[in-house]
């Protein structure tokens, strides 16, 4: 029984990537907003509803890392070691993802990242990822937090590291819109992200939620 669940599992994500996949090409090829759910279903071999059942919304088709994306932040404080701050787990994680090229962070290919910007529907579902990754980081900070913090120092350590979270998104995708290679991107955001830790480390050196980074 628990080799044949296990090969229906595997049979579930082989059919999700290979939705996902087709779906990929043919946004790139035509555009978000031009492309339906009925030519992504052609492509795949498989009928309408599927898509739908392993991808309720369109936007997830495109955004098909959502969520790890929106867990991301929440995650490396939650699984930090016990005697790391949450600020420095939140930076060993970025840098780690920064040097891996992870398109979590927003290494996406210059294909992709024009086909995001050139739609308004991926661009709005990707500002509500965003909000959602900066909850999840406000529920995981809340839950770190001692006793004595002020209810609302969690939600604004979270707001503070969002936005700063937001911007290296943003310039990720700015220098791959530029052309820049993934390599030259990481050079240009190594010392761009220190500058955002020195700043963020001043503005929360004293919030009991998140110490200093």
């Amino acid at each position: 029984m628990t080799t044949e669940m296990g090969l229906r599992e595997s049979k579930k994500q082989e059919t999700r990537q290979l939705i996902s996949d087709h779906a990929t090409r043919l946004f790139i090829e035509r555009g978000f907003e031009r492309t339906t759910i009925a030519e992504i279903a052609a492509a795949a071999r498989v009928a309408k509803k599927t898509v739908t059942n392993y991808f309720p919304r369109k936007e997830d088709l495109a955004l098909d890392h959502h969520e790890a994306f929106t867990e991301g932040l929440a995650r490396a404080v939650a699984e930090r070691a016990p005697d790391e701050e949450p600020l420095a787990a939140l930076g060993r994680t970025f840098r780690a993802a920064l040097l891996e090229h992870n398109p979590v962070v927003g290494f996406t290919g210059t294909a992709f990242a024009r086909m995001i910007a050139d739609s308004p529907t991926l661009i709005a579902r990707l500002r509500e990822l965003h909000d959602l990754r900066e909850e999840a980081l406000a529920a995981a900070l809340t839950a770190a937090a001692p006793d004595s913090a002020p209810a609302i120092a969690p939600r604004a350590g979270a707001a503070l590291i969002a936005a700063a979270d937001r911007l290296l998104f943003r310039r990720i995708q700015e220098l791959t819109l530029a052309g820049r290679t993934d390599d030259e991107i990481e050079a240009t955001l190594l010392p761009e992200a220190d500058h955002l830790r020195a700043l963020l480390a001043a503005a929360l050196a004293n919030d009991p939620t998140t110490m200093t980074w």
